[in-house]
């Protein structure tokens, strides 16, 4: 790093003693989301008064660098550049308040310098985007726009992987994050008014040296795309040089300025860029995240802590204090006991630290230290909501309206608005009443984009039960821009966008139960002019499927969709009618499909029984006209097959009790079915799997046992009596069975079968003495909780202490 005292006279891209420029260009190396080198860069620029600035980046957003200083304009952005025909190929340029070229644009607009981007144009970087090599760029952690070698934190240990590891390995730290804020980020007041051009002419030299030992050659891809790039710049640099008289400034990636420094014939450069392909491509600023930053992989920028970078920059004094005075106010938002006395001595410790293991201030690792040791008391709970909340964060930029779009994305930002419904990085939980019309539009709008792929919602459950009531879970990400710029191909607004789609997804599903699936989304959507075709598809597919379990799995979604009728006010006529003749297929189809199945097939079955019962549960609420009534029918199918012995033992004892739950079994009836199939003449297999289906967790079965001892009898007798050879055979089935229950019930049931049967034989006798389980309701426990639930509904005055005496116990 020797040389750094030439920079002020003659120094590699140094001023003259006028403080204006010389003949060369000044260079100015960065590390790409540096809050040290951003400083330097306004530092270098204010001394120099450059009369352009030339910035790595696509050529192609040069016409919006003006936007970087509209007020609307916050970041973190970054340049999207998308190929105009394949809109889903896309690279990324994501800047940062910190990033030292949104520093220099900012810079060249404020002082009305023009400011450019040189980096080779992407139209060249696109059309290099095969799909291999999209799969190579995300394994190997490069960053479309942005190689590995100039992001901090890359992952490859070579030179141009990440130079700043060598260069941390040469100077003796084995971290390279701690050694480039010790010798950049750190660097204090006076270190940086005595020489402005000194770290960049350091690192020049440094990055010379370092790139005399790469080991890459052609062939090799990126040194490739390195000297292709490098050439561009080159030209792009002297013809600003030609242009401008009063020099010009280069602000670029540390690796590359060797290459630009680099006496090169121009002959040459325009040659290495001849006949390289190309394809039209289409730029716009969207917004970033911090927490996008902090990815290597991807779109991501490898910067493990942009929210602590972005303090270093922001914060004008004392960055470790103000720190922990925001690490502070978050703790104790979060309920947590932090007072003056903890930031003080955390500091002192943070301090403390820098200086014991010899650094000039502390850094984030000793600042985190600290916090973990006396604002969080040594534990690494509250120290992980530190870390995710601010030392990476979940800010979100933001663009202005007046930034170009495609058509899909402005009616998307209009609708946003008028729906008052604003992205967000942090995810948050969005509560939907459809009962209010504003509600029901974000509803639609999610489900909209949902089909579009556009995931900026995730249906969540709701507290509530009623069809009323929707839930969500929203974040924004930076790359849901591009999956907006590819949905466009379907329309210019959501609506016309998202009923395409679901036409065309129609026609190319492959299974029933997709077709029916895409109905209801097509209903939750509230995309009438889409679901005409979709159910003309879904009657077709339909009438030709013959395959029972495809028919029971497509039912329960399509009745499903019938409840939102009533909510949303959609016709769903037609949508009744399509599910009563589907039910009608699955009642002839089901039993004869029962037959002959294994354990697996068995089980399978077992939940299309669960679920057609369900929905049949639902669809007779609204029998379509033609079909007669669809529940007695249903309860016909399940008596036959509990009576058939062809039908797995699962599905018979499923069949059963879904009979008992809807009273048309009596329990005696269920009492002699259990003693028959549990007598000695049936497989002990078959018994127990029987057993699954009636009694099986999920359904209610532990309490069915708990209020009905002739049940638990039959079982307890029919176990005790299973022979010791195949006892093990049988074991797993009841686990399972069993296991599924809440330990409140397998405790009770547990301790009915620890009294034994005399004392179970009167278990529900009168006056057993066992509270819970008598012939008849205990009207006196009931009576003591009726002054609370008064007081509750608001239907009496507040009960007296006398009136409360009982309650509970």
């Amino acid at each position: 790093m020797a040389g750094a005292d030439r920079a002020g006279s003659g120094a590699p891209g140094g001023p003259g003693g006028t403080g204006g420029l010389g003949g060369r260009p000044l260079l100015l190396g960065v590390r790409h989301h540096g809050p040290g080198s951003a400083r330097a860069v306004r530092a270098a620029l204010e001394a120099a008064r450059p009369g352009a600035v030339l910035v790595e980046g696509p050529p192609e957003a040069d016409a919006l660098i003006p936007l970087a200083a509209h007020e609307d304009m916050r970041p973190p952005v970054a340049l999207l550049a998308h190929a105009v025909d394949e809109p889903g190929r896309s690279a990324f340029w994501p800047v940062a308040e910190f990033s030292p070229e949104w520093v220099a644009v900012r810079w060249a607009l404020e002082h009305g310098v023009p400011a450019r981007f040189i980096d080779l144009p992407a139209a060249h970087t696109l059309a290099w985007r095969t799909a291999d090599e999209k799969a190579d760029e995300e394994a190997t952690g490069q960053v479309d726009g942005q190689e590995a070698g100039d992001v901090p934190g890359a992952a490859s240990p070579d030179v141009r992987g990440d130079p700043l590891a060598v260069l941390a390995e040469a100077a003796g730290h084995d971290d390279p994050e701690r050694w480039w804020e010790d010798v950049i980020e750190h660097r204090g007041p006076g270190e940086r008014e005595r020489d402005v051009f000194a770290p960049f002419t350091a690192l020049e030299e440094a990055m010379g040296a370092l790139r005399e030992t790469e080991e890459g050659g052609e062939g090799d891809t990126a040194h490739d795309r390195d000297l292709l790039r490098e050439a561009h710049m080159r030209l792009q640099v002297r013809a600003a040089r030609r242009e401008f008289a009063q020099g010009v400034a280069v602000v670029c990636g540390a690796w590359h300025v060797p290459a630009l420094r680099r006496r090169a014939a121009v002959a040459a450069d325009r040659a290495l860029l001849r006949g390289l392909p190309r394809t039209k491509v289409d730029m716009t600023w969207v917004p970033w995240t911090h927490r996008r930053l902090s990815r290597a992989g991807g779109y991501g920028a490898g910067v493990e802590s942009p929210g602590w970078y972005g303090h270093l920059f922001a914060a004008v004094d004392r960055p470790v204090e103000r720190w922990l005075t925001r690490v502070a106010g978050l703790l104790r938002e979060e309920g947590r006991t932090v007072s003056p006395a903890h930031v003080i001595e955390a500091a002192r410790l943070a301090g403390t630290l820098a200086a014991i293991r010899g650094r000039p201030l502390p850094g984030l690792s000793e600042t985190t230290d600290a916090v973990r040791a006396v604002l969080c008391d040594g534990s690494d709970v509250p120290l992980a909501l530190v870390h995710d909340r601010l030392v990476v964060g979940d800010v979100l930029g933001e663009v202005p309206a007046g930034a170009p779009a495609v058509p899909l994305q402005r009616d998307l930002t209009r609708t946003q608005r008028r729906l008052r419904l604003k992205p967000e990085a942090a995810e948050r939980e969005l509560e939907l009443d459809l009962r209010k019309e504003t509600d029901t539009g974000r509803s639609r709008l999610l489900h909209r984009l949902r089909l579009l792929g556009v995931g900026w919602g995730e249906p969540a459950a709701s507290r509530s039960t009623g069809t009323f009531r929707e839930t969500w879970r929203l974040r924004w990400e930076p790359e849901l821009s591009v999956r907006v710029a590819e949905a466009g191909v379907w329309g210019t607004t959501v609506l016309s966008a998202a009923t395409a789609r679901a036409e065309a997804d129609a026609v190319t599903a492959r299974g029933l139960a997709e077709v029916t699936a895409l109905a209801e989304r097509c209903l939750l959507a509230g995309l009438p002019d889409a679901l005409s075709p979709v159910m003309r598809i879904l009657a077709d597919r339909a009438a030709l499927d013959t395959d029972v379990g495809h028919l029971a799995e497509a039912l329960p979604a399509l009745v499903r969709s019938l409840r939102y009728g009533d909510v949303r006010g959609t016709d769903t006529a037609a949508l009744a009618e399509v599910a009563a003749g589907l039910a009608e297929r699955v009642f002839v189809g089901l039993p004869a499909a029962c037959a002959a199945l294994d354990a697996d097939a068995a089980e399978e079955m077992r939940r299309h029984v669960d679920a057609v019962h369900t929905a049949v549960g639902l669809l007779g609420d609204a029998p379509a006209p033609g079909h007669g009534d669809l529940r007695s029918r249903w309860r016909a199918v399940l008596r036959t097959l509990s009576a058939r012995d062809a039908v797995p033992g699962i599905v018979r004892g499923r069949a059963v009790r879904l009979l008992l739950d809807d009273g048309e079994l009596a329990p005696d009836e269920a009492a002699r079915i259990m003693g028959l199939v549990l007598s000695p003449g049936t497989a002990p297999a078959d018994a127990a799997a029987w057993i699954e289906g009636f009694a099986g967790g999920g359904s209610g079965g532990g309490m069915l046992l708990l209020h009905d001892e002739r049940l638990l009898a039959l079982i307890d007798a029919w176990l005790t009596g299973v022979p010791a050879d195949v006892f093990t055979d049988v074991l797993p089935l009841l686990r399972r069975t069993f296991a599924a229950y809440e330990p409140g019930v397998r405790r009770s049931v547990g301790e009915l079968v620890r009294r034994g049967p005399e004392a179970r034989g009167s278990v529900t006798a009168a006056g057993s003495g066992i509270p819970g389980f008598a012939a008849g309701p205990d009207t006196a426990r009931a009576d003591a909780v009726l002054p609370v639930v008064r007081l509750l509904l608001g239907t009496d005055p507040a009960p007296d202490d006398d009136d409360l005496v009982g309650v509970g116990t």
